[in-house]
């Protein structure tokens, strides 16, 4: 059995974040000129960072959603980036922001083919209809996380709060599925 270790990557962590004060959001269109606002469509106004190559919302509430990052660490620096470019564009914003990571999606390839038919019979709160998705939706409950899986091995990891979590529900995935004789190499 070539039992090799996954190849996880994390794809995208949706951070939320607060300052805790009210926000000009046409102000910041005046000061910004490559941000993205249109209150007629969406409340939110849009601030794109290259580096890390993110997304942040930010609302009139001064409550703001980080998309894109690749890792914790880089959400937290997306959204203390934007708050640092805020203030240094004439923005008064008095508080550091508070920032919760809420969801982390990954990718994972686990080596080999898996047998999904006999995996939706043995894996608990597992749910599988080709006719209606091509994978198996398992959601498993320590760490708490769906994981959308694929005969070609490959996966999707979702609702982690944490990268470690990621790691460790792929692994346990990856772990039964060996113990159970639904790898294929």
């Amino acid at each position: 059995m070539p039992q090799t270790k996954p190849i996880i990557s994390i794809e995208n962590v949706v951070a939320s974040a607060s300052i805790d004060q009210k926000v000009d959001l046409n102000q910041i269109t005046r000061n910004f000129a490559d941000v993205e606002y249109h209150p007629d469509q969406f409340p939110g106004l849009v601030f794109r960072l290259k580096t890390p190559k993110t997304a942040t919302l930010i609302f009139s509430s001064g409550k703001m959603v980080c998309t894109g990052a690749k890792s914790e660490d880089y959400a937290d620096k997306a959204v203390r980036t934007v708050v640092q470019k805020l203030k240094k564009g004439g923005v008064d914003i008095y508080n550091q922001p508070t920032i919760v990571i809420q969801n982390i999606v990954a990718s994972a390839s686990l080596g080999g083919k898996v047998h999904l038919e006999e995996a939706a019979r043995q894996l608990p709160k597992s749910m599988y209809e080709p006719e209606q998705f091509p994978g198996l939706i398992h959601r498993m409950a320590e760490p708490k996380t769906v994981i959308l899986l694929f005969a070609s091995g490959k996966l999707v990891c979702t609702g982690a709060k944490k990268e470690a979590d990621v790691y460790k529900a792929v692994n346990n995935l990856h772990n039964i599925l060996e113990q159970k004789n639904l790898m294929i190499y």
